[in-house]
């Protein structure tokens, strides 16, 4: 099957059956391809929906997201995991507005930005600004490893040259905007991680992993390594006021930026912690342990309650630590698992 066939084809399915009611598909603009972009990078379309309207609702621009604090961004971020992003958004919106406020359209240019790759930019320039460009997320390496049968692991430097290539060559020159949408459609609908839909697939009669018998295997999974397991406790400590301790984590790493519950290694660690505060703990008592995944590691970590008594001179208090009520813990960007926690 010739690109052009298979374009054909591609674009034709998506004007009768593809999504075209998504929220990022309405008003386009480079603003909202990019956040939309952003947000589904390891994010479901259904997860990233309402997490989408709630963030345009309160940050409909550029410069309303620039003009942001972080703290308020990674509230309105809190839940879809994968914080950098946040962080990239927040600092990407800013460097763009000092230039002048508009996206580069240019594709090194764009692509430098914190958190926009290669496929990103593509993805902005051809459904935003019409240009001719090439992407490769996570949905159209599934397809092209599929349709061309590539072995390996798309995370490979080889393997994914081999689908860069193909998907450049198979990128609609006229009307790029509508293939980009419609390919990615493709593998979120039909082309799926599993149970793909061979049988109603526009371009499955040029599919050689379905003439293969290779559906099922490409591509080809990330060998795989056991997780290693990291341990730590969380304190949840109150004080008379009925407040709860929280500290803000540093701006880089995991869960960098938000609050959370003060953190140790060690149980023996807190409760040297707690004995150096000048002020009476009482009721220390040690709950469940529960466990976060990650990308790359476990995490298992034991919340630990108690109360703090005769506090002196707020003696816990510090730039990055204060006491919040509950009513204003709601209103700040927590992980998930502090979330769960604390119920909110």
């Amino acid at each position: 099957m010739s690109p052009a066939e298979f374009q054909a084809l591609l674009l034709s399915w998506f004007a009768e059956h593809g999504r075209k009611d998504l929220p990022w598909q309405q008003a386009i603009s480079p603003y909202r391809v990019w956040l939309s972009e952003i947000m589904l990078q390891q994010t479901q379309v259904s997860s990233v929906i309402p997490y989408f309207l709630r963030f345009t609702e309160r940050f409909p621009n550029l410069h309303s997201l620039a003009a942001a604090e972080l703290d308020e961004v990674l509230l309105y971020w809190s839940g879809l995991g994968y914080y950098a992003r946040a962080r990239n958004l927040h600092k990407t919106a800013r460097l763009v507005v000092a230039d002048g406020g508009e996206f580069p359209e240019n594709i090194t240019e764009l692509s430098a930005l914190p958190g926009i790759g290669r496929s990103t930019a593509g993805a902005i320039l051809s459904i935003a600004c019409g240009q001719y460009q090439a992407i490769l997320d996570g949905n159209v390496k599934r397809v092209f490893a599929r349709f061309h049968a590539v072995r390996g692991w798309p995370g490979q430097a080889k393997v994914a040259e081999r689908l860069w290539e193909i998907s450049q060559r198979y990128t609609a020159p006229l009307n790029t905007g509508a293939y980009t949408q419609a390919i990615m459609d493709l593998g979120a609908t039909l082309c799926t991680r599993s149970k793909p839909k061979c049988e109603i697939c526009p371009v499955a009669s040029a599919c050689l992993a379905l003439a293969e018998g290779l559906v099922n295997t490409l591509p080809e999974a990330k060998p795989r390594k056991a997780l290693p397991v990291k341990q730590i406790f969380f304190l949840i400590l109150s004080d008379p006021e009925q407040r709860i301790l929280l500290e803000k984590r540093p701006p880089s790493g995991i869960w960098g930026g938000l609050w959370s519950l003060p953190e140790f290694a060690e149980l023996a660690q807190l409760r040297d912690w707690c004995r150096q505060l000048g002020a009476d703990i009482a009721g220390l008592q040690i709950l469940p342990a529960q466990r976060h995944t990650f990308s790359h590691y476990h995490l298992d970590y034991t919340p630990v309650s108690a109360n703090l008594i005769n506090p002196i001179n707020n003696v816990m208090e510090a730039n990055s630590r204060v006491w919040y009520k509950s009513q204003q813990i709601g209103s700040l960007g927590l992980p998930t698992p502090i979330k769960r926690l604390l119920q909110f």
